[in-house]
């Protein structure tokens, strides 16, 4: 896994309006430094990747209900490897959205601190490497976009 820390600041331009309105994103979710920690604190890494038809990046609603089903995917599989004793944390396409509205905007814990997810961007992953790495289709052509996630864990 390629951490670059330099991708830090696409989150704090607040294209997705999460920065500091998410406990799973920047600054709440840790430094680049400590998010790395994180992952490399376990052993292994399970790298997920689901591929949407979206005709054009215009559709952003076709593109935040692909990435909701990607993560829901991804939270699904996480119950059952948990469930036979792989414990981890999920790595996700997005922040996390467990919540209609996170906790944090009205200063109260998070809900779900067992199951909440930060992004690729969040843990500063170099998503391209991993995907090239993984043998794993990155880019977007012939209307399919990719998305990944991962599930870290020992």
């Amino acid at each position: 896994i390629v951490f670059d820390a330099s991708f830090r600041p696409y989150c704090e331009e607040n294209l997705c309006g999460q920065y500091g309105a998410n406990y799973s994103c920047p600054p709440d979710c840790g430094t680049p430094e400590e998010m790395k920690q994180r992952v490399l604190s376990n052993k292994k890494a399970l790298v997920l990747s689901t591929e949407w038809e979206i005709e054009d990046f215009s559709q952003t609603d076709k593109i935040k209900e692909a990435k909701a089903r990607h993560n829901a995917a991804m939270l699904r599989l996480i119950e059952k490897l948990k469930s036979i004793g792989h414990d981890g944390f999920m790595v996700g396409a997005s922040g996390c959205s467990l919540c209609k509205t996170c906790k944090l905007i009205d200063g109260k814990p998070c809900k779900h601190p067992d199951k909440m997810y930060s992004c690729m961007s969040a843990y500063c992953i170099h998503v391209k490497k991993l995907a090239e790495d993984c043998k794993i289709n990155y880019d977007y052509k012939d209307n399919i976009l990719p998305f990944f996630g991962m599930y870290i864990f020992d």
